[in-house]
């Protein structure tokens, strides 16, 4: 075998490469528009609905959480923050159609002043809050982000 055989043999095969770094390009993408809606939220009008407006700061964090995740190849970290992903999309998005009141919103416009990026299941942003995570959690769970045979022998946690 020549040494270009070997070196390729040695190397982990990269199931769904492609998918992953579309993946976190996405998200990186959200990370930043989530972030930066939520500072200019929080600095600019935070009395007008705290509530909503942190919760933008939390959708934030856990885009640039899944972000590192998927871009460092961490699976545990990536099942728990994407989850937490879409329950909050869910949960945010159903709460911003039938009772806004509650998140501190004025009126259910997902392009509204007070809106956050998972009102209206993010209908702001194209609804990319509801499918990525959905998308996300499909790529994880058809053995996205597995780690190669070297990493997996060394660390049998990397499996989960």
């Amino acid at each position: 075998m020549s040494d270009n055989e070997s070196q390729a043999a040695e190397r982990p095969t990269r199931r769904g490469a492609g998918v992953g770094r579309v993946l976190v390009a996405v998200y990186a993408i959200l990370a930043i528009a989530a972030t930066g809606r939520s500072v200019f939220q929080i600095i600019d009008r935070f009395g007008e609905a705290p509530v909503a407006f942190t919760l933008s700061a939390f959708s934030g964090v856990v885009y640039i959480v899944a972000t590192i995740a998927l871009g460092a190849r961490l699976r545990r970290l990536a099942w728990i923050t994407i989850s937490i992903e879409l329950a909050g999309v869910l949960i945010v998005g159903s709460l911003s159609l039938l009772a806004p009141a509650v998140l501190g919103l004025h009126s259910i416009d997902p392009f509204g002043r007070d809106s956050t990026v998972w009102s209206a299941f993010g209908a702001g942003y194209l609804l990319i809050p509801l499918v990525l995570p959905v998308l996300g959690l499909l790529y994880l769970r058809r053995g996205g982000l597995t780690a190669s045979p070297a990493a997996a022998a060394a660390d049998p946690a990397a499996k989960v």
